[in-house]
């Protein structure tokens, strides 16, 4: 065997790439992990992970340079000085816009596991069952109950505190300890149950946050810096959780600046052989070899390696023999909702900064309700407090004034939507091959848009939010609708879909490309559609799934 040989090759160390190298490891197999950035090691890295505000040059803020620089970062709040080498580079990774898309990536070690908001929800049977109910494009191959255990598997490893709600738009999973809403939130819940006696639901979140000690873990301590990298490993990311897993079995090779340029195919066995390498800071060129390749780099840059490889025998790449690889983009649109304030608390406050916010789970075109667009829309936010920094014009020298600017202001309630975002095939992704990144590689161009079910959806995202702070208690309440633009979810999926059919899809009901049975793809390309909820904990499910069968298909010598 010789030096870059493996039993298994993973493409990509985020949070699928990460769960893939535990699983197939901790199976026997001897893989390697490539990752096109650089490394990031836990808790020695987390360099501005203890900074407090003040220690920062522009107090976290962002600069001129830095908005000159990052022309699409800045577009939205990952623009800051706190953690901007966490973010990939515009100028270095560029891509074209057709149609405008906010694309934030991570290329790192760990890639957005890092920098996710780490609300964990399963999915619905019915979510599953949608799109053939709908005639929207095509059937998902699995259901619910083929991922039930696989979503058990996922929280008990990566640790989701939650509240068991018994709701069935929301399955309960196995969670740890929930944490707790604060008095705002829980006097909201209360209304809630009152007004809308079960139809609307108001539930504190489930997150990614571990609330005991748990495989080395310390639990939250309430920080609310998770974007920072967590010293204490309370969050799930591939460096507090999957790799350690991983390099436990003394299998795993974790090789940093590395670009997976193509998967290598073989036409005689249809099968890939391996992949090809571009050394990010030598720019060599090296081949890895293995019997199963699992695709985890991130939607969108998944699907460009799969565009790029097998060009000889498919012109539009490795997968596209349905016409589909590219197509069907999906994010979940947002900044629509609503905020006001709360009175009657100015004697309360709450402890710490809670790394988490509550939940409203889709309630739109179910039981009975049907609107004039179909699917739905959740809402995540929260209530809290305004700081000791408030200016009161009327009181800004002496005594008064420094005793007003000692306690905290007002209170504030507030909610944002989540809504889904239909697979449609003319919404697309495809190589420009006239722009090349900083490696000379060909780069994605983007010509996806919301269409008419979204933009009708956030007219009820907008309204549905006044209406329900409102009838809560919440006053002079104020609402927002504002870039209805793909992207800003930074929930990328489609683009490689599963399917029952390999006419009509890149991928099976195993995540395994029809073309290569042995390439396995379970990061949000394979999404067939996008539901509303946050679906990191599906991609968790879905590759321990995949890397579970794929080992038994290699016993059985069908790979």
């Amino acid at each position: 065997m010789s030096a870059n040989t493996y039993d298994a090759i993973v493409i990509g160390s985020g949070i699928s790439g990460g769960w893939a190298a535990k699983e197939l490891t901790e199976k026997g197999l001897k893989t390697i992990m490539l990752e096109r950035g650089r490394n990031i090691e836990h808790i020695k890295d987390y360099v501005n992970a203890n900074k407090d505000p003040w220690e920062f040059p522009h107090r976290g803020g962002r600069t001129q340079k830095m908005i000159e620089d990052y022309p699409v970062l800045k577009r939205d709040y990952p623009l800051n000085e706190t953690n901007l080498d966490y973010w990939a580079n515009d100028k270095e990774s560029p891509y074209v816009e057709k149609k405008r898309f906010d694309w934030f990536r991570g290329y790192h070690v760990g890639g957005r596991s890092l920098m996710w908001g780490r609300q964990s929800y399963r999915w619905a049977d019915f979510n599953f069952e949608e799109n053939l109910k709908d005639g929207i494009g095509v059937d998902w191959p699995i259901r619910y109950k083929d991922l039930e255990q696989w979503y058990g598997y996922a929280e008990r490893f990566a640790g989701i505190s939650g509240n068991k709600d018994g709701l069935a738009v929301l399955p309960d999973g196995d969670f740890m300890p929930p944490m707790d809403m604060n008095i705002v939130e829980k006097d909201v819940a209360k209304r809630f149950k009152d007004i809308y006696k079960g139809a609307r639901n108001f539930v504190i979140g489930r997150t990614a946050n571990i609330t005991v000690p748990h495989n080395n873990r310390t639990n939250c301590q309430y920080r609310n810096k998770c974007w920072l990298g967590c010293p204490f490993g309370a969050y799930f990311s591939t460096q507090s959780a999957t790799l350690p897993a991983a390099m436990a079995t003394g299998k795993l090779t974790v090789r940093p600046w590395s670009i997976v340029t193509k998967i290598l195919y073989d036409k005689d066995t249809k099968k890939a052989k391996g992949v090809e390498v571009l050394d990010a800071e030598t720019n060599q060129t090296y081949e890895f070899f293995a019997k199963i390749v699992f695709v985890n780099a991130s939607a969108f840059n998944s699907t460009w390696i799969l565009m790029n490889s097998a060009t000889d025998i498919w012109p539009d790449g490795l997968g596209s023999s349905s016409g589909e690889l590219g197509h069907n983009v999906m994010d979940h649109h947002l900044n629509v909702g609503a905020g006001g304030t709360v009175e009657g608390f100015e004697d309360k406050y709450y402890f710490g900064r809670r790394a988490n916010g509550i939940y409203i789970p889709r309630y739109r075109n179910m039981n009975g309700d049907k609107r004039d667009y179909i699917r739905g829309f959740g809402y995540q936010g929260g209530a809290s407090r305004d700081g000791w920094g408030k200016q009161v014009a009327e009181m800004n020298i002496g005594g008064e004034f420094k005793d007003a600017i000692t306690e905290p202001g007002t209170w504030s309630m507030g909610i944002g939507g989540f809504g889904e975002t239909l697979p449609y095939h003319e919404n697309r992704i495809y190589l420009d091959k006239t722009v090349k990144d900083k490696w000379g590689l060909p780069v994605l161009a983007f010509d996806a848009e919301l269409k008419d079910n979204e933009l009708k959806m956030r007219k009820d995202m907008e309204s549905d939010a006044k209406e329900m702070l409102e009838a809560a208690g919440v006053k002079n309440v104020h609402t927002y609708s504002a870039n209805p633009y793909l992207g800003r979810g930074i929930h990328e999926m489609g683009t490689a879909r599963m399917g029952r059919d390999p006419k009509t899809s890149v991928l099976n009901g195993w995540n395994q490309v029809w073309d290569a049975k042995n390439v396995f793809v379970t990061d949000g390309a394979a999404m067939t559609s996008a539901a509303c909820q946050n679906p990191s904990l599906t991609y968790m499910a879905l590759t321990a799934r995949a890397a579970n069968y794929a080992v038994e298909e290699l016993k059985k010598n069908n790979l």
